[in-house]
């Protein structure tokens, strides 16, 4: 096995040693739930184990009773490093899970554990964390064009806190949850990121006053503001300069009589440790930021809703090669001019595809290439062709990667894909009737046991 799946820590982050080996005190107050497994179906590693030891066998079983379906590990583990790691950079920022970028159910316990709080964008999603034990403080409902329905389910289930960002969602909100904290979502720069949100959402500055006039003749209460720099930000200055828009909207809501009292920084943090940005190098400009515009004595309480940076590296995908075609025409330029070019080229076909686990290829714009590498052993001097892998379906679209480079492949092989846990599993279909991948969610015994050391104590912070 590659290894690749072990989990980086983040700068100033304890080493696991140090953060199972007691009970934690300190200054924040976070409180951690009782965490089982058996809630959520999850697999506890046990004797020294890792996650290669877990699929390793995951695919010896499935090989012994002739069965070939894909599937999917979520290495909680790193979710619960990945937690730390935003507490020592971001210690001022309370993160909220942004439940669509994975909806799997061990994925909401674990971080449930963890004390975040939740981004839902819709009932359903609202329903799925109530379910799995959230409190409804602990929820923001953050769509700014949100149903009726919805908006009545969220009153009658005491989330109170939602997002936002026209004079017609002031409306319906007044109508169905007049009691509602609201915070103000508005549009910023996101011409750094990969994928452009705020063409489609939130309210331009200059719009800002008219809003908030129109909320305070509806007599709502407006308690903050809120802003998303896009998904796969590439730009720290992204952040400084919307958390200063931020601040321009907070001075105009204060001289219209609002008294202001949250900022929500939204996500765009990447998940992957090859990302260009580091997630420490957006922790210092946002913590910078945060200090100039609203330092710790403004009251001003800070909140983000991360998704893919808890989920993304978490996940690796297991797919078997069902069928193969050999090409021996119309290879050369494959090859780019190379003299040693092979007399043939491949064609492999997976299990799953982009209308299954891989839907991220052609739905997330953050995410757009995957890097499959073989389960079994390699040796080295073996010879290497241009190979082709697609997904199952009859569409000519569901191609996983082009002219990737492998050894001769076999019917019954198994590859496997990291990085595959951020709008992945949200996304899957059944279409041409393939089944979705089973996700197996594991956890190692040091850290359950440093989850349940006490049903509730505080969180190290430095």
């Amino acid at each position: 096995m590659s290894g690749k799946r072990d989990v980086q820590d983040g700068k100033g982050l304890r080493t696991m040693e140090q953060l199972v080996g007691h009970a934690p005190v300190t200054k924040n107050g976070s409180i951690l739930h009782l965490f089982s497994p058996e809630e959520g179906d999850i697999d506890i590693l046990e004797n020294g184990r890792t996650i290669d030891d877990f699929i390793d066998l995951k695919i010896k079983e499935l090989s012994s009773e002739e069965n070939e379906e894909p599937f999917l590990v979520a290495n909680l583990d790193s979710m619960f490093k990945r937690h730390f790691r935003w507490l020592t950079n971001l210690p001022r920022v309370k993160p909220f899970y942004a439940v669509k970028c994975n909806n799997t159910p061990a994925v909401v316990q674990m971080l449930r554990a963890l004390d975040t709080g939740f981004d839902c964008a819709s009932k359903g999603e609202i329903e799925l964390a109530l379910s799995l034990g959230v409190s409804p403080d602990k929820i923001i409902y953050a769509h700014t064009t949100k149903p009726l329905s919805h908006i009545k389910y969220a009153c009658a289930h005491g989330v109170n806190m939602m997002t936002f960002d026209s004079e017609d969602e002031l409306l319906k909100i007044s109508l169905c949850h007049p009691k509602a904290k609201l915070v103000l979502r508005i549009a910023v720069d996101d011409s750094k990121s990969l994928l452009r949100l705020n063409l489609k959402f939130g309210a331009k500055l200059e719009n800002v006053g008219k809003l908030l006039e129109r909320a305070h003749e509806l007599d709502l209460n407006v308690m903050g503001v809120s802003f998303h720099v896009g998904s796969g930000c590439t730009e720290c200055a992204s952040f400084k300069q919307a958390i200063e828009d931020a601040r321009q909207v907070f001075d105009i809501a204060k001289l219209m009589g609002f008294q202001m009292s949250l900022l929500d920084i939204g996500g765009g943090f990447s998940g992957r440790e090859d990302f260009q940005v580091k997630f420490e190098e957006f922790s210092e400009v946002i913590n910078g930021a945060l200090d100039k515009y609203f330092p710790p004595d403004s009251g001003v309480k800070i909140m983000a809703e991360p998704g893919r940076y808890y989920v993304e590296s978490a996940f690796t995908l297991a797919a078997n090669v069902i069928a193969r075609r050999v090409i021996t025409d119309d290879i050369t330029e494959l090859c780019n001019g190379n003299e040693d070019c092979p007399d043939k080229m491949m064609m492999y076909y997976l299990n799953d595809g982009v209308y299954g686990s891989l839907s991220c290829l052609i739905n997330d714009a953050a995410h757009t290439a995957v890097e499959p590498y073989l389960h079994r052993a390699v040796d080295s001097s073996e010879q290497r062709y241009p190979s082709v892998i697609w997904g199952p379906t009859c569409d000519c679209l569901d191609k996983v990667t082009d002219s990737h480079w492998f050894p001769e492949l076999h019917v019954g092989d198994w590859l496997l894909i990291d990085n595959m846990g951020a709008y992945s599993v949200s996304l899957t279909t059944d279409f041409n009737g393939f089944e979705r991948a089973h996700i197996y969610s594991v956890v190692s015994n040091d850290i359950l046991h440093a989850l349940n050391l006490s049903h509730t104590f505080e969180i190290i912070q430095d």
